[in-house]
């Protein structure tokens, strides 16, 4: 009897399940297929498990040798705007530091900036030297600020090199004729402060008729600008070139770069560049 009554039963659900396919045939699809997935997960004991996430390894910081320069600020500012981890270890260039064996193995021409990154190339760590060479290395590490496009990296390139042959030592050895060498050579000072200048008009007209020296801003921009702030000390005035100055207060206007700024040494504040022996160390240097 017990069979029977479970036999009558179990005819009277499919009854209501026949009537229930025949009215609405998608809805007794999905309550069939919902069934199943329960049945399944049943059997397993848990849900249906969601798959993990895969987060990205976190990076190591880069190491950046530094010391407050125009060269040096040029990687501050472009690892602010890359929002990279990175530790600053200062070298004093006053005292020699630069001529360390361990940093010699990293920058060969005894210069700062340079960087260590664990995370290079195949996941190996590389050092960089020469601050125009971290700036492409960055951007083609990160995609930013050195753009893939072959024309307009072009761009980019004529202008970071035009910095780094131009714009830089030129402005380099005004600072030290007109400020720091003991003799004033009228001649030596006349002729780093006209070509100064002269670059100064280069930029100028290149800024005319665009917001940054590669149509986008860029590492070109970052590379210039802590340069081009020191125009005081470099004899210039300012004002001889309107469409320069507005693209100096427009860099120097974005946060990143101000961070970049802000960065220093302790010691920095302690040299004195009219010290006969920090001389020496930084004007005196011959082959070693």
């Amino acid at each position: 009897m017990a069979r029977a009554a479970s036999k009558s039963k179990a005819k009277s659900k499919n009854k209501v399940t026949t009537k229930a396919r025949s009215k609405s045939p998608v809805k007794a699809k999905s309550s069939l297929k919902a069934g199943a997935r329960r049945a399944a997960n049943s059997k397993r004991g848990t849900k249906a498990a969601k798959p993990p996430v895969k987060r990205a390894p976190q990076q190591k910081p880069i190491d950046l040798y530094f010391w407050p320069t125009p060269n040096g600020y040029k990687i501050t500012i472009m690892l602010e705007e890359c929002g990279l981890p990175y530790n600053t270890i200062p070298v004093n260039i006053a005292k020699g530091e630069q001529f360390e064996p361990e940093f010699l193995k990293i920058s060969p021409n005894n210069r700062m900036p340079a960087i260590v990154d664990p995370n290079g190339p195949g996941g190996k760590p590389i050092s960089v030297f020469e601050s125009g060479a971290i700036l492409q290395y960055l951007g083609r590490k990160t995609g930013k600020f050195y753009p893939a496009n072959e024309r307009a990296r072009v761009a980019v390139d004529e202008w970071l090199f035009w910095q780094m042959g131009g714009l830089g030592p030129m402005a380099g050895q005004t600072h030290h004729f007109r400020n720091y060498a003991p003799e004033k050579i009228p001649y030596a000072i006349n002729r780093y402060v006209n070509e100064v200048n002269r670059l100064y008009g280069v930029m100028n007209k290149r800024l005319a008729d665009r917001d940054f020296l590669a149509d986008k801003y860029s590492i070109v921009d970052m590379a210039c600008v802590g340069w081009a702030r020191g125009w005081e000390k470099q004899g210039q005035d300012i004002t001889e070139f309107p469409h320069l100055a507005r693209w100096l207060d427009r860099v120097r206007a974005r946060p990143a770069v101000q961070r970049g700024f802000a960065v220093t040494a302790e010691e920095h504040g302690k040299v004195d560049m009219l010290d006969p022996q920090v001389q020496a160390v930084l004007f005196g240097q011959r082959a070693r």
